[in-house]
């Protein structure tokens, strides 16, 4: 029996797996996606770290990618497990604003951070010559500052507004975190002005980083074509399509689900949609960059080899 006692200030999780044996096997899936995830990214950064041959701005940005996706399934899954193996789905009214703002924060920073790594090949690839110059540490550094406080800021606004409005007696939240857009059903109040709010923060932080992914990707492939190199072709082709891969797993779920209007939109599926962008993207990012990329091979090689040559 679920405990849904609740004080005037707590919300109510829905939550995602349903009670019953098949949302057992789904629970033990997601937990095990989970474990995966931590230990995927944590692997991911610290190879970064230990290996010379990765002090590059593209590895720089890639271990700011998997810190990112470490600390976007760590705001979400660990309540998830909590409160389906509680029982216990209320969550204070403070506990979502945190919830919330590290969510948007963190997903608008990791939209920049996409838009950076897309730039990053592009000098690379057009550009070979003036990579050093171009893509400098000082800049490296600048946009993966930029990227955090961004993100920070825009959630900021948001959370602010959703600390501030009236909500209705009902405080049942059907999500398995707490979402802007599930909350604002709630509102004791319209809410049209903020959801246009909400449309030009998905604008700014994912549309235009993606428009300006398709455009670098644009010109790469042009660039590509015009390789005298077979090798230096499938490399180029190879990075390019790794980090495609990821961006469409990232952008495709988040712009279909938040730029639909209210209308079209139903909470089983906005769930199923979030489980991508939450839970599956933060496994798979790691995993696709490692296991399509020699050069971080090779480096997990090395790190083994001086482990076991140092014990």
């Amino acid at each position: 029996m679920e405990n849904i006692n609740q004080t005037s200030t707590d919300f109510l999780l829905l939550g995602l797996f349903p009670p019953s044996r098949i949302g057992l096997y789904f629970f033990i899936f997601n937990f095990l996606i989970f474990l995966m995830a931590l230990f995927a990214n944590l692997s991911m950064i610290i190879l970064i770290l230990l290996d010379t041959h990765l002090h590059t701005p593209m590895y720089f940005l890639l271990s700011q990618l998997s810190l990112m996706d470490l600390n976007f399934i760590s705001n979400i899954v660990p309540k998830t497990t909590s409160d389906y193996l509680s029982g216990n789905k209320s969550i204070f009214f403070i506990g979502c604003a945190v919830q919330s703002f590290f969510f948007i924060a963190l997903a608008g920073a990791e939209g920049l951070i996409l838009a950076s790594m897309a730039y990053d090949r592009y000098v690379a690839i057009c550009f070979p010559l003036h990579y050093p110059i171009r893509m400098s540490k000082r800049l490296c550094v600048l946009m993966i500052t930029g990227s955090w406080i961004m993100g920070s800021i825009n959630s900021s606004a948001h959370t602010a507004y959703v600390l501030n409005i009236p909500y209705c007696q009902s405080r049942t939240i059907n999500h398995f975190f707490c979402d802007l857009a599930a909350m604002l059903t709630l509102a004791c109040m319209d809410t049209w002005v903020y959801e246009y709010t909400v449309f030009l923060s998905i604008t700014l932080f994912l549309v235009f980083p993606f428009i300006s992914i398709a455009c670098s990707y644009g010109r790469i492939l042009l660039a590509i074509c015009h390789m005298w190199s077979t090798e230096g072709r499938k490399k180029a082709y190879m990075t390019c399509s790794t980090h495609l891969t990821v961006v469409t797993f990232y952008y495709a779920p988040f712009v279909y689900t938040y730029l639909r209007p209210r209308s079209f939109r139903s909470p089983t599926e906005d769930k199923g949609l979030a489980v991508f962008y939450t839970i599956l993207t933060p496994m798979l990012n790691p995993i696709i960059y490692s296991l399509r990329n020699k050069e971080v091979m090779g480096a997990l090689k090395r790190v083994i080899l001086r482990f076991w040559s140092v014990k």
